[in-house]
């Protein structure tokens, strides 16, 4: 009898060591799931700009070269878009900087509102913004630019109950070219290049690269 109750008395310690177990792998399990949800998320926060809430100049570094990579596999266009906001120094000066932060996010709207669902908008740093045109050749980018220009200038921006704002953007566009580095800089630096043409000669227009 006392063999009988000391072989059930351990079988039943065996069943709760192994229940213990049970408990303690499924807690380390919920706690790898967790933090890998909590890594994912932390990971797509890294990559949105906190203002404007679209892509920020990290994930543009990351997409560009991807969407090269795709373009040339599959024989397609692919453009390059930067704009900038035309005296938006004066904006800051003159009204202050959260005016002229409401004026970032709504031109990020407007990115986002009246841009193809395939184009993809990022704030690249400031008051810049960089746009990736896939399957895209040069004349459509120069149309989708200067339609996107005209939007935007003949637009009041509201910024507050008070105070309508009207701005307008410069418009820098470049075509990948096979001689393209994989990583888009010399894509990069010639839209740049044709931002810095379209400022330079007068604001407010779009400069497509040659």
């Amino acid at each position: 009898v006392l063999a009988d109750r000391s072989n059930l008395e351990f079988s039943l310690l065996l069943d709760r060591l192994l229940e213990a177990q049970v408990k303690s792998g499924l807690r380390r399990a919920r706690l790898y799931r967790d933090l890998a949800q909590t890594n994912d998320w932390l990971s797509t926060i890294a990559l949105i700009d906190s203002l404007t809430q679209i892509g920020n100049r990290r994930a543009f570094d990351i997409e560009l070269p991807r969407q090269i990579h795709h373009a040339r596999r599959r024989s397609l266009g692919l453009c390059l878009m930067m704009l900038d906001i035309d005296y938006f120094k004066e904006i800051n000066d003159g009204y202050g900087h959260i005016i002229g932060d409401q004026v970032l996010q709504q031109l990020a709207e407007q990115l986002r509102g009246n841009m193809r669902f395939y184009d993809t908008p990022f704030r690249y740093g400031g008051e810049e913004f960089v746009v990736i045109l896939s399957n895209t050749d040069v004349d459509e980018a120069h149309f989708i630019g200067q339609r996107l220009c005209n939007l935007i200038a003949n637009r009041a921006f509201g910024v507050s109950a008070a105070l309508n704002l009207k701005i307008s953007v410069s418009i820098g566009i470049a075509n990948l070219r096979p001689e393209d580095d994989p990583r888009g800089q010399s894509l990069l630096n010639r839209a740049d290049q044709c931002l810095l043409k379209a400022k330079t000669g007068g604001r407010n227009q779009v400069v497509v690269s040659g």
